[in-house]
């Protein structure tokens, strides 16, 4: 791997490469995250978009300045709606517990979820009209609590956490494959509410200019010392500012990952993480042994969520913008998943090769097709069908180099580069 993404620098350059490796650190981070749900206790949770939007909106949230004006024009408004909508949940618990089974209950129970409804929308809705009022165009949401950026990205974690809490509380108990349409039901909602709650986080029309924490380009290529430093290794200031930048990335990134790396190998090798791969082996065996299966997912669910929800706030970090439309399950589900499956479910370390080379894959394959296919494309009769098919086959070779990949790996090494031992 490493002497792949060398060979990267040399032909596209050491920006390009930096870039390539930063986004491979952050799939590493999400690929640990998978594979602690699935590798250590066998959780089949296909929803991962649905919790590094999570992470993402927690950058949001925490980062971004609050708009003043939205918040004078009905901020109070939306916080005393989400109240009542909290408190109507928690109603509701409460007379579910409370009550004995009967149709009393129940329509009690109806009553009070109707008028909480009724009047969560008569306080809300108000308020959303008038914050997504000011000024639309460049703001049109309540902003975030403006703190470091940084704190992004434990937030993005206790906040995807936090969901996969009330989500496992009511969808653990779900078969295996029951659980998978479950969860990326799930992930569509939350996606959904980012994209129509514009006061939450400008729906469609994205967040962009989230604080970073490292320096901007522009105001390296200002700083005489830095111009001076960069011309002693022979570099001009514009391309030293893009390469310190992603080195600084690159060394966050890689403590956060280090972290994580090292809290799932102690946990893998603990006592609770030989019982959660009990587990995962025989659920039925470990529950007559006395051991609270439900309480162990729910656990390792949260957790998984977690680690995801961080790599989303870095991810969102990294762009400097949230773009809602962006998450589609085939890059944030379904190629997390194949990058674990590669690397070797229930193998910490493969997660990490199998989101290193996956992503570099993904990357590099797109436009070396592009190159063959072109070159073919020129050989044919100009204007010809298949000059034209030949010259838009390159964005293809990406969904097909994963299911070659896919394929072998299965076929030659099922249980992934690095085996679980």
């Amino acid at each position: 791997m490493g002497v792949l993404l060398v060979l990267t620098g040399f032909l596209m350059g050491a920006n390009y490469a930096l870039l390539v490796v930063n986004m491979g650190l952050v799939s590493a981070i999400m690929a640990l995250g998978v594979n602690l749900q699935w590798g250590f206790a066998g959780l089949f949770n296909i929803g991962v978009m649905g919790f590094l939007a999570l992470g993402g909106l927690a950058a949001v949230l925490i980062a971004m300045p609050p708009v003043t004006e939205a918040w004078a024009a009905g901020g109070l408004r939306i916080l005393l709606g989400l109240l009542l909508g909290a408190a109507t949940v928690v109603l509701l618990v409460l007379l579910r517990m409370r009550m004995a089974p009967s149709r009393r209950r129940m329509a009690v129970m109806i009553a009070v979820g109707i008028a909480g409804f009724v009047l969560f929308r008569r306080v809300i809705d108000p308020g959303i009209v008038a914050v997504e009022a000011v000024t639309p165009a460049a703001t049109g949401y309540l902003g975030g609590l403006g703190l470091p950026v940084l704190l992004a990205w434990p937030a993005g974690g206790l906040l995807a956490a936090g969901a996969a809490w009330l989500i496992g509380k009511t969808a653990l108990g779900l078969r295996s494959d029951y659980l998978a349409i479950a969860t990326l039901g799930i992930a569509e909602i939350i996606l959904a509410v980012l994209k129509n709650e514009d006061w939450l986080a400008r729906g469609v029309k994205n967040v962009i200019g989230i604080p970073r924490p490292v320096p901007r380009e522009i105001d390296l290529q200002r700083s005489p010392d830095f111009v001076e430093q960069a011309a002693r290794f022979g570099l001009n200031a514009v391309d030293a500012s893009k390469i310190w930048v992603n080195l600084l990335y690159m060394l966050l990134i890689l403590a956060v990952l280090g972290l994580v790396l090292l809290l799932s190998q102690l946990a893998l090798k603990s006592p609770w993480g030989r019982m959660v791969r009990a587990i995962r082996d025989n659920e039925v065996a470990a529950e007559a042994m006395g051991k609270d299966v439900t309480a162990r997912h729910l656990q390792i669910f949260v957790l998984g969520s977690a680690v995801i929800g961080i790599a989303g706030a870095i991810m969102v970090t990294l762009d400097g913008q949230l773009t809602p439309g962006s998450y589609q399950p085939l890059r944030y589900t379904f190629l997390i998943w194949v990058m674990v499956i590669v690397g070797g479910s229930g193998n910490n370390w493969g997660a990490i090769l199998g989101g290193l080379l996956i992503w570099w894959l993904w990357v590099i394959v797109a436009p070396l097709g592009q190159l063959v296919f072109g070159s073919l494309a020129t050989m044919m009769p100009e204007g010809s069908f298949m000059a034209q098919r030949l010259a838009d086959a390159g964005e293809q070779m990406r969904l097909l180099t994963m299911g070659v990949v896919l394929l072998l790996v299965l076929r030659f090494s099922p249980r992934g580069l690095i085996p679980e031992r």
